[in-house]
């Protein structure tokens, strides 16, 4: 995939030396003037060396129709830059002021329905809209030039968190704008014909006045599959070509300015093609938001490794995280004690150069009050806002000691993850509701983890084929090309695992023909005729599946019917006969060229997919990492991951995985121990539940 912008780092205060960004939203005016000055004073003691400013203040700036009123943001920008805290200035765009809509409603996007979305909450805006991007563009010069030069501003923050509420427009603009996608993507409407597959269901088209977006069709209803994922694709590229807009009528003005916009990324946050969108930002930035509960830290892990793969293993910020509670989940549930500081070392170790929160101070009135922010309602004497300082303290020290500029150093183990192939398998009409190609990749990263393996999360179309080994977990769209990159992966000597939903469909999302998994048979050796789903709607349908290694199936597996010459067998299913599952192979591995791979024909879960690892690497002679075991716990109970520098430098740190106490090894030099007990001379450490220790090595 073309990278079109060249990395390009936030560069330090004059005067200063690089350090880890350390940081968050800051939102001065929300605030009275008089709180300012306390903010400056507390950021100072926190260690903040970062803001980002203006984020959704567009009607505090062009408070009328052409009318821009700089001074409150003057003042605050200079007080900043006085106290040697660096300005991350958002183009303002985020959402636009009750002045414009009021007098041009037609910037309004609407939903499936026709349905305006008014305003009173954010982003609704719609991206097609010719006249939102005038008055938009018209903000970002008037910015641009305004603070051309002002040594306080080291970034552009584009817009920001795109798509989280208008992912999809539905309104005439869009219509125009899709039919015009369409034109430029297939060229004839007969190609468009083709690979939407019209002739099902008379949905034939004579002309491109004939497209229309995957409006309303009615409760029940099934929209055509191959228009549902052209308009994903089309609705991230008109967000992103919007994005392009403004970061260009900035560049104009600020050419020596590195832009970035805050991606979306999580294991399930894969509403827009970020690994597109990542060559077109200076550098790359991510929003993250912890899943409670037991998932927490290696979800974490898993989507900071996915931009860390995004940004092509060069230094990525992490713009937004939660210092506790969010506010928009059903119960917003607090961070336990220890995990502020973990959390942001979890970052750091996976590549961040820059740990910002949303936001600075927590907001007294409107809809995001109840969301945690470095100074809480409880104000500085609180341990969240001690937590804050420490953490400050802790950037520091390992700035001092040089992990900014170092990176996340490459695993054995490549997990790919497709966005296009999420889309395609939401589809409503598909073997089963059950499964998404997103929860494959999260399951394995976190088996892998449980066996001691860190994986690397790779797009799609990044470097996978460099790996010694590599994971298409449920990566349910493959199209030619990508078929050909992994058939010359395993020829060439690599190592593939596959599971059940890879390569079923093609990038029309048409199917595969000759037997699952269609696109890449020769190289699984085995051939599925029909999917066997799992479930509990109907009384008597088969909810699980044994297999003879102990391991359980559920919601879908292969029925594996075909078994080329030279394929291993390794597990089995174990069933009642009249199923006709009863000894179907399950999990397989076959030599291709100089290569091998291994066959995962079902859902086995985490659990299934961790008990199953040992004797699926055994049997390609892949060995685990011994360093990351504990000596009295489980096998993974700890994370172990490193940074390293071109220089030499090395850099080890290690997360406790569990509920429990464990015991680690300790290699180098202790910098940090939060949670923990070290004894250096002994060469182990004890680690807390959310302990974490960093070490450098070289």
């Amino acid at each position: 995939m073309t990278r079109h912008q060249t990395h390009r780092w936030p560069q330090p205060l004059p005067g200063n030396e690089r350090r880890l960004w350390f940081g968050g939203d800051y939102n001065p005016d929300q605030w009275p003037e008089e709180v300012w000055d306390e903010d400056v004073r507390l950021m100072r003691r926190a260690g903040v060396n970062l803001v980002s400013v203006g984020i959704f203040s567009w009607a505090n700036i062009e408070v009328s129709d052409g009318v821009f009123e700089f001074g409150w943001l003057d003042r605050i920008v200079r007080k900043l830059g006085d106290a040697g805290i660096a300005v991350d200035l958002a183009s303002a765009t985020a959402s636009p002021p009750m002045w414009l809509t009021q007098a041009h409603p037609e910037v309004l996007w609407r939903d499936e329905r026709g349905d305006v979305c008014w305003p009173g909450a954010r982003q609704h805006w719609r991206a097609t809209s010719p006249v939102f991007r005038r008055y938009a563009l018209r903000l970002c010069r008037a910015m641009a030039e305004h603070y051309r030069g002002n040594p306080a501003v080291v970034a552009w923050h584009v817009n920001n968190e795109y798509g989280c509420h208008n992912r999809f427009d539905y309104s005439d603009d869009a219509a125009a704008a899709f039919r015009r996608w369409c034109e430029r993507r297939y060229g004839s409407i007969e190609t468009v014909n083709e690979a939407w597959g019209t002739s099902f269901w008379a949905q034939r088209m004579g002309d491109f006045s004939e497209i229309l977006p995957p409006r309303f069709i009615g409760d029940g209803n099934f929209m055509n599959p191959g228009k549902l994922l052209d308009f994903k694709r089309f609705s991230s590229d008109a967000l992103k070509e919007f994005f392009i807009a403004e970061r260009d009528a900035l560049a104009a003005i600020t050419p020596d300015r590195p832009l970035t916009t805050n991606f979306m990324v999580s294991a399930g946050g894969m509403g827009l093609d970020y690994d597109d969108w990542g060559g077109e930002v200076d550098f790359v930035s991510n929003d993250h938001y912890v899943t409670p509960g037991e998932a927490h830290l290696d979800e974490l892990a898993y989507s900071s490794s996915l931009v860390d793969g995004i940004a092509r293993k060069r230094p990525w910020f992490l713009m937004e995280q939660s210092t506790g509670a969010v506010n928009w989940r059903p119960i917003n549930y607090r961070k336990e004690s220890g995990e502020l500081i973990r959390d942001s070392l979890a970052h750091v170790a996976m590549g961040a150069d820059a740990i910002c929160y949303f936001q600075w101070r927590q907001s007294r009135a409107g809809a995001e009050k109840f969301h945690s922010a470095m100074v809480p309602h409880a104000g500085e004497h609180s341990e969240i806002f001690r937590d804050v300082c420490t953490l400050g303290e802790d950037l520091r020290i390992l700035s001092r000691e040089g992990v900014p500029g170092t990176t996340l150093a490459r695993s054995r183990i490549a997990l790919v993850v497709d966005y296009q192939s999420e889309w395609a398998s939401e589809h409503s009409a598909t073997p089963t509701q059950a499964v998404r190609h997103w929860t494959e990749p999260l399951d394995w990263f976190r088996a892998l983890q449980d066996v001691g393996v860190t994986a690397d999360v790779v797009p799609v179309a990044g470097d996978w084929a460099s790996y010694e080994a590599v994971v298409l977990p449920s990566v349910f769209m493959l199209d030619e090309a990508t078929s050909q990159r992994v058939r010359a992966y395993v020829e060439a000597g690599g190592t593939l695992l596959v599971t059940y939903y890879t390569g079923i469909v093609d990038e029309r999302d048409h199917v595969w023909l000759g037997g699952y998994p269609g696109s890449i048979g020769d190289v699984v050796g085995v051939r599925s005729e029909e999917f066997a789903p799992m479930g509990d709607d109907y009384p008597g349908v088969p909810d699980r599946l044994a297999l003879d290694n102990g391991a359980v199936a559920h919601d879908l597996a292969d029925r594996i019917t075909e078994v080329a010459p030279g394929v291993r067998v390794l597990a089995r299913y174990v069933d009642a006969s009249r199923t006709g599952m009863d000894a179907i192979p399950a999990i397989t591995v076959n030599g291709f060229g100089r290569g091998s791979c291994v066959y995962v024909g079902c859902r086995l879960g985490r659990g299934g997919l961790a008990a199953s690892l040992p004797m699926m690497l055994d049997a390609v002679a892949f060995a685990m990492d011994e360093r990351a075991c504990s000596p009295d716990g489980p096998r993974g109970a700890v994370m172990r991951v490193e940074r390293r520098g071109e220089d030499g430098r090395r850099f080890v740190f290690s997360f406790n995985r569990t509920d429990e106490r464990v015991r680690t090894m300790v290699e180098g030099r202790v910098l940090l121990a939060s949670l923990a007990e070290v004894d250096e001379q002994g060469g182990e450490a004890i680690l807390e539940p959310h302990g974490a220790i960093v070490t450098r090595v070289a």
